[in-house]
């Protein structure tokens, strides 16, 4: 039986002064992260609604990650 690849797509939702700022920097370092992760800045965590994290759900992500 042959194990099929899986894409999955996660969103990180980033706080842009603290998670988004240190993202940014690692990849100023030339670090990396898998593509399946799509970064979002938003100006504070406390800015993230309900209605996006729902909406993200809607469109298939599989996994939502929130980081401030």
């Amino acid at each position: 039986m042959m194990d099929k690849a899986v894409d999955l797509q996660i969103i990180a939702y980033a706080c842009e002064h603290c998670a988004y700022a240190a993202a940014d920097l690692a990849g100023g370092l030339r670090m990396q992260y898998p593509p399946e992760i799509k970064i979002v800045q938003l100006p504070c965590t406390g800015k993230l609604d309900e209605l996006m994290v729902l909406q993200a759900l809607e469109d298939g992500v599989d996994g939502i990650m929130v980081a401030g």
